[in-house]
């Protein structure tokens, strides 16, 4: 058996993954985790992956989990071009500042924006305060100045003038709350801009294909009482 993907594409690292691995031309077999339908906490999935989250990777016997690891091990595995991941010392630092920074903080407040805004009131039924949201909203903004400011600054891409995994993670994150509606580019020339250079170095049918279920996930139907039983006690969790 080659290269197993276990992904979702709800999920923003599952994205990245999956863009990484088809713009590089590696072959795998794409294994669907439904997430909204609870597929992640089977015994089927646990036996893959412990930690009951997506994505994972399975290379013949060897499992691994964690979305940057996966994302290092294809870069690692397979030959892609050096702006991915660059060799030179520096430049590999700065991506991995980025992939460091961005987990409890653009990744955390725009995992916050769709669930509060969309998932929790529309899928699981869960009324959301407007001070919560006002505050959720608040706090995506202030971390969008910090990514614009302290990571993009005036370049082309993160590290420069190509586009590296830490572009891919990025715009990945900020597909989620762009799905639930918040305007996240309108006001931002500098990071709309960004975002247009990216969906050029990976292809706009790519991109399109990868973000198709955020960019409708306000269409998502409401959980049945079965599912959001299940799912609460993750999602509060996820959130927090």
């Amino acid at each position: 058996m080659g290269l197993e993907l276990y992904l979702d594409l709800l999920s923003q690292p599952c994205r990245a993954v999956y863009i990484f691995a088809k713009k590089n031309g590696i072959p795998f077999q794409l294994r669907t985790v439904e997430l909204l339908k609870g597929q992640h906490l089977s015994d089927a999935f646990v036996q893959v992956n412990p930690l009951k989250k997506v994505p994972a990777l399975k290379d013949g016997d060897f499992i691994l989990t964690e979305s940057v690891a996966i994302l290092l091990y294809l870069t690692h595995k397979y030959k892609v071009p050096d702006h991915w991941y660059p060799q030179d010392l520096q430049t590999r630092a700065r991506v991995d500042e980025y992939l460091a920074w961005q987990h409890t903080t653009l990744r955390r407040n725009c995992l916050r924006a769709l669930w509060h805004k969309v998932m929790l009131p529309n899928f699981l039924g869960e009324q959301v305060s407007p001070k919560t949201l006002e505050d959720t909203v608040a706090e995506l903004e202030v971390t969008l100045q910090l990514l614009e400011d302290k990571f993009l600054q005036n370049k082309d891409f993160i590290v420069g003038l190509h586009i590296s995994l830490a572009d891919l993670v990025a715009i990945t994150e900020l597909m989620h709350p762009v799905g639930a509606g918040c305007q996240v580019f309108q006001s931002r020339p500098k990071l709309a801009a960004w975002r247009q250079r990216i969906e050029a170095a990976v292809g706009k049918d790519l991109f399109q294909e990868a973000h198709e279920v955020i960019l409708k996930v306000k269409n998502t139907p409401p959980a049945d009482p079965t599912i959001k039983q299940k799912l609460m006690p993750g999602v509060l969790a996820m959130i927090q």
